[in-house]
């Protein structure tokens, strides 16, 4: 194979690799108004939850379970009802 065949065929491997992995997401907890019921969003997701009468209530977090985790503790100290 010569080599600029290979180095661009390892260059379309790389860029398929890159596209095909994962971002590592961030993920907040937000509170709807008025039933006090936390959820998870997943910060990728390109638009805003909705609808719009809700809040932010924790720091952003690296992954899933760690949002879950974060809305276990805010449910014990009363911030979350679900």
């Amino acid at each position: 194979m010569h080599p600029k065949t290979l180095c661009a065929a390892a260059g379309i491997a790389a860029a398929a690799f890159a596209v095909a992995s994962p971002a590592q997401a961030a993920f907040h907890l937000i509170k709807w108004s008025g039933t006090g019921i936390c959820q998870v969003w997943d910060e990728s997701v390109p638009t805003k939850p909705f609808p719009s009468n809700y809040s932010v209530v924790s720091r952003p977090v690296a992954g899933f379970d760690s949002a879950l985790a974060v809305k276990s503790g805010l449910m014990k100290r009363g911030v979350c009802k679900l």
